[in-house]
């Protein structure tokens, strides 16, 4: 079991990630998709830059967080320092720590205008697929950078976690990400628990009463613990947000400019669009028609 620890720490998350985004982004071309979305190949180019701006800032950032836990664990700081636990424990709670952290860091980006600017890039994504995965603001990275060293300061955790816990977050995002279409039996089984991707596209919702639910990135287990978990099926999604609704704010350059700009949220479906939604998943009582399953 140690050996498997190390080698999985030991992966080249850089590789593991174009490995990844290769496959997906291949077998969204050959396999059948709850969407079809035409011009695959620009909606990939346009997210390319964020790809390469995301993984240059990853080695800047990661100098950041060892040196931060560095210090923080030779100065015993964080809840696991007062009292024992072995080793493979911490290894599994650790993860869930990161993991929890990381919700409630992207619930608060939801909420608070600021990074709601920089998150909103990331949800603007009108024909989501793997390659949005990458789709942030650069900035929103070092936010995120922070709130990992903050889960590692009260929790006590050490960056072999940190690690691992990357090394699980990478396929499994983008595998939510992907456009595949996936059987509702997975939400059923795995759902109770975990983020699935049907259940992660759901956060994608362009009606803000579903991009505001199923924040937990790995375990969907947060959002049922804490009154924010949402479903309704995959096919029924609207993705991105309205006021991005427009080919010139798809672009690259917009986006990333964009949370300099005062663009007005907007809450509600157009009426039409919210008529067929709330007809079809009873959303005025928040059920979908096969939620009582999932």
């Amino acid at each position: 079991m140690q050996y498997l620890f190390h080698k999985l720490i030991a992966l080249d998350q850089n590789i593991l990630t174009v490995i990844l985004i290769t496959l997906f982004f291949t077998s969204e071309q050959l396999l059948q998709t709850p969407h079809k979305f035409s011009k695959r190949g620009g909606h990939f180019i346009n997210n390319l830059p964020f790809i390469v701006i995301i993984t240059a800032l990853f080695y800047v950032l990661t100098i950041y967080i060892v040196a931060s836990i560095q210090w923080l664990n030779d100065h015993h700081v964080g809840l696991f320092y007062f009292f024992y636990v072995p080793y493979a424990i911490k290894v599994v709670v650790g993860v869930g720590c990161f993991d929890l952290t990381s919700y409630w860091l992207h619930r608060i980006s939801h909420k608070i205008p600021l990074l709601w600017r920089l998150h909103r890039v990331h949800h603007s994504d009108t024909s989501m697929d793997s390659s949005t995965y990458f789709r942030g603001h650069p900035v929103e990275s070092i936010n995120f950078a922070i709130g990992n060293v903050v889960a590692a300061a009260f929790f006590g955790l050490d960056i072999n976690i940190l690690t691992l816990y990357f090394v699980i977050l990478i396929p499994v995002q983008i595998l939510e990400h992907a456009n595949i279409e996936f059987p509702q039996s997975i939400d059923r089984i795995f759902g109770k628990v975990f983020t699935t991707p049907n259940l992660h596209k759901i956060h994608h919702h362009q009606y803000q009463y579903y991009t505001d639910s199923n924040f937990a990135d790995i375990f969907i287990l947060w959002d049922r613990l804490f009154g924010t978990y949402k479903y309704v099926p995959v096919k029924e999604i609207t993705y991105g947000l309205q006021e991005f609704d427009d080919n010139k704010k798809q672009t690259f350059w917009y986006l990333l400019i964009s949370p300099f700009k005062n663009i007005e949220r907007v809450k509600k479906l157009k009426e039409s669009s919210l008529h067929a939604v709330t007809k079809n998943n009873n959303l005025l009582t928040g059920v979908g028609v096969n939620e009582k399953n999932i």
